[in-house]
């Protein structure tokens, strides 16, 4: 597989040999001949247009590639381009996105369509300070488009390739610190090949996520920079990267209530800011107990339906499900009746509440 600007041989400033390079001056060549024998076919790859890396690179924050790939090819389907992004419907947008989880990525991705459309014409913008001043852009988003989609000498600094300066280097500085972050930025900015800048940062985030795993588990073998890595000479890669310890995350007890009226199932919106902001849900309610009187639901009928964990990045859901059958349409404001055919179709509902989901179907679809 060739890249743009790397066809076996680099146009590079800093010349292979001599006494005075380090880890990182050594890495360029090897680890572009690396890529370019063992990159993954990826669609955004083989397109890489500044709206498929932006959204891909949005797609991937915190998600694994196996997972955006089917979103990735469903998005394009229906928002082909950023002037279709700025007009998708929010409820349609909040559909496609189900299931990917850290849904303010995908209003944030509206809201910088809308922007592109409305002050660029359409056009994505080319500039570093501008790209990096859409909303939901950070510095290795804006990098990454810079590089990857125009061709700019700009690094893309993200956990992988903070790992991977951290080993290679013999680093001991905490890679969660913007200290940290800043240090490689600058560091890579001397190395980084101008004429193949989104080659060598697609490289690196390939390597981290392929070769230099997290955890303790690399593959050092088959690494590029296996001859001039630090940790791996000095026997430190399960000292590092260091990061500092996160704080514990905040357990919750709730309990979920999929209310039924014959094919129908309950759903209510969630406030507009917050967890899960604007989304659909099952109803539920911190603790335990029957089905809170307020709501006015007559419950003919009510019973376990399971229990599930759901992680958040700073809680923790331990849910309790019961199944309620319900002798009113009556339903509190802001609630709706979902048959089987909308809540496939038309809600956004939370991968929070996948099993629920599933259960539901499961009763709607049987017509009972």
């Amino acid at each position: 597989m060739m890249y743009p600007g790397f066809r076996g041989k680099m146009d590079h400033p800093i010349e292979s040999g001599g006494p005075a390079m380090d880890p990182l001056e050594r890495l360029p060549i090897p680890l572009l001949e690396w890529f370019r024998d063992n990159a993954r076919r990826l669609p955004w790859r083989d397109e890489p247009t500044p709206y498929h890396v932006w959204l891909s690179e949005i797609m991937l924050q915190q998600t694994r590639v196996a997972a955006v790939l089917g979103y990735y090819k469903r998005f394009l389907e229906e928002a082909p381009d950023v002037t279709a992004l700025a007009a998708l419907p929010e409820e349609r947008l909040m559909k496609l996105w189900q299931g990917l989880g850290y849904y303010s990525r995908a209003r944030n991705l509206q809201k910088a369509a809308k922007i592109i459309a409305e002050e660029y014409s359409g056009r994505f913008p080319a500039d570093y300070a501008a790209i990096r001043a859409l909303p939901g852009v950070g510095d290795y988003t804006a990098g990454a488009v810079c590089s990857i989609a125009f061709g700019q000498a700009v690094p893309a600094v993200d956990g992988n390739v903070l790992r991977i300066y951290a080993r290679m280097m013999g680093d001991g500085g905490d890679i969660t610190t913007p200290r940290m972050k800043k240090k490689v930025t600058q560091n890579l900015k001397q190395v980084i090949p101008v004429n193949a800048a989104g080659t060598f940062n697609q490289a690196l985030m390939e390597l981290g996520a392929t070769v230099c795993l997290p955890n303790g588990a690399p593959l050092c073998g088959r690494c590029p920079a296996k001859e001039f890595c630090t940790a791996l000479a000095q026997e430190r890669i399960s000292e590092l990267p260091v990061k500092a310890p996160k704080k514990p995350r905040r357990v919750e007890e709730r309990t979920v209530w999929l209310v039924f009226r014959g094919n129908r199932v309950a759903l209510r919106r969630r406030p507009a800011r917050g967890l899960l902001a604007g989304l659909w849900e099952f109803p539920n309610e911190p603790g335990g107990g029957a089905v809170p009187p307020e709501w006015g639901i007559e419950a003919l009928s009510e019973e376990f339906a399971g229990q599930v964990k759901h992680v958040f990045t700073h809680i923790e859901w331990h849910m309790t499900l019961r199944a309620v059958e319900s002798g009113t349409d009556k339903l509190p404001p802001g609630w709706v009746w979902a048959d089987g055919t909308g809540l496939e179709q038309e809600y956004a509902v939370p991968n929070a509440f996948d099993r629920a989901v599933g259960l539901a179907k499961e009763r709607l679809n049987g017509g009972e």
